[in-house]
């Protein structure tokens, strides 16, 4: 199994390297260079396993020989063994009657979806490094990372006291909850690094490219990704697309419909790969919040910035994105087999030009083939902010109650606008719920109180959220620029 950088000029990379690298040093993002096969027989074979042993065979599929079989399993029991429920990623009923259902992701060490990945990708980086280092050498990595919440606390807690690995998460100032906040500044690891920036997540972001960009800085520090622009993020998530289908299926469930809160895309696009690999999907829903550049792109063709209006802040900050990173995978694809004739080589180019066309000119458009093709997979809508407080209250409400988070809220009144095309396929729906509604707390207590009920904060935390604001913290603060995080990495690398 190898790997290929999206812009092209960079091929035949190992797993091993694609995971320590992050991005490709041509700006671009890593991609199998094929994909896999699954057994003939998965259908059968795999539907008893457990969320490890799937994802074990899955993982297995796509590492070539840098880990053997008993090695991705070891690794992948260890990751998920910090988890509070032994289903990992547990499938419960919302409405039964209409076939709706919540594919819980928030029961991990940081209670968000990122948990599932980056659990994984924290200890394949000190595998990789042990191993390297076994004979003799001084391999380490600096992890430098951008979250607009649940990134950075994830990443924290998958490589908090890891042998080799320096970690530095940039968040921007004043727009991550306040229980996000605490969870990565209350973190006192001597390699944990927290970085404050004025600005938004995409200034974060941006920053961390710039970064992997300067090709000498990169070598000297050993720079290694958490972002979802890492390969390994995206197959770890595979693993529950295939876990709720099986799971699904054990409820005489249909084909599922998969509605995803997108802001980076990489938890839709693992999906997206799911069913490359064979795995029914009926749809995939990608569910935005005003910040909306995805559900744009599905209605117009155009991938356009709206940098005039900037970055909406919400009640769901997560997705407060303006450029959804891991797009530029998906868009390969389309670049491969409707702008490029099935050349690869020229699929690069045709990114490569995409992609300094958004950012000289803050748009470009595909072609009405490629939107042709992007609508057979996605269907994609929007929620605003009322509509996502009224889902949290309207959900809180019904017996049984169900608390959601407001992403997920987003995911669940984006499947209710399409109930009827749903209803039609037959199919169920599957939101995915990306965080526990205690990491969003302001939200959603003015979501629920304001519609007459009397939640108080205290009852909606789990045990590790108790006190937790009030715990010591720990963060510096650093300028809106690329020079002055790299500076700020080399002053603190440096002491310790």
């Amino acid at each position: 199994m190898k790997y290929r950088s999206t812009r092209g000029q960079v091929t035949g990379q190992s797993f091993e390297s694609v995971v320590l690298e992050g991005l490709a040093a041509d700006g671009g993002l890593y991609i199998p260079e094929h994909l896999p096969s699954l057994p003939t027989d998965w259908q059968t074979q795999w539907a008893d396993l457990s969320f490890a042993e799937l994802a074990t065979e899955l993982i297995t599929l796509f590492v070539g020989d840098d880990l053997s079989r008993d090695q991705v399993s070891t690794l992948v029991s260890k990751s998920y063994s910090t988890f509070s429920t032994p289903e990992v990623t547990p499938l419960v009923d919302l409405d039964r009657e209409k076939k709706v259902h919540i594919l819980e992701l928030f029961h991990g060490p940081t209670f968000a979806f990122k948990d599932v990945a980056l659990q994984f990708l924290g200890n394949l980086f000190e595998f990789f490094l042990e191993r390297r280092n076994s004979s003799g050498g001084a391999h380490k990595i600096t992890v430098v990372g951008a979250t607009s919440g649940d990134t950075g606390s994830a990443a924290i807690y998958g490589l908090r006291g890891k042998k080799n690995v320096e970690v530095f998460i940039l968040h921007p100032e004043g727009r991550v909850s306040p229980i996000q906040e605490a969870q990565m500044t209350t973190v006192l690891d001597a390699n944990v690094h927290n970085v404050c920036v004025p600005g938004t997540f995409d200034d974060c972001q941006d920053i961390v490219k710039q970064l992997f960009g300067r090709a000498e800085f990169k070598r000297e520090h050993s720079l290694g990704a958490i972002n979802s622009i890492n390969w390994a993020r995206i197959l770890a998530q595979i693993t529950y697309y295939f876990y709720s289908f099986f799971a699904l299926k054990r409820k005489g469930g249909g084909v599922p419909v998969f509605v995803v809160p997108s802001g980076n895309f990489g938890d839709v696009l693992a999906g997206y790969y799911a069913g490359e690999l064979g795995l029914p999907v009926g749809k995939l829903v990608i569910a935005t919040n005003a910040n909306d550049i995805l559900d744009r792109f599905l209605k117009t063709g155009r991938y356009e910035k709206n940098e005039e209006e900037g970055v909406w802040a919400t009640p769901s900050p997560a997705m407060d994105i303006l450029v959804s990173s891991n797009f530029e995978r998906f868009l390969w694809y389309l670049a491969r087999d409707y702008e490029a004739g099935g050349d690869v080589e020229r699929a690069g180019k045709v990114i490569g030009a995409w992609m300094d066309e958004l950012k000289t000119r803050g748009s470009f458009a595909v072609s009405p083939g490629a939107l042709a093709k992007a609508r057979q997979v996605f269907w994609s809508g929007r929620c605003g902010d009322q509509e996502t407080y009224a889902t949290i209250a309207k959900y809180y409400a019904r017996d049984p109650s169900y608390l959601l988070d407001p992403h997920t809220a987003v995911g669940v009144y984006v499947a209710e606008t399409l109930r009827s095309d749903i209803e039609e396929m037959g199919a169920d729906t599957v939101c995915l719920s990306t965080a526990h509604p205690a990491k969003f707390s302001e939200a959603v207590l003015k979501a629920v109180n304001e519609n007459g009920h009397h939640l108080d904060f205290a009852s909606i935390l789990p045990p590790p959220f108790v006190g937790l604001l009030e715990k010591p913290k720990r963060c510096l603060t650093c300028d809106n620029s690329a020079d002055a995080v790299a500076r700020l990495i080399v002053d603190n690398v440096s002491k310790d």
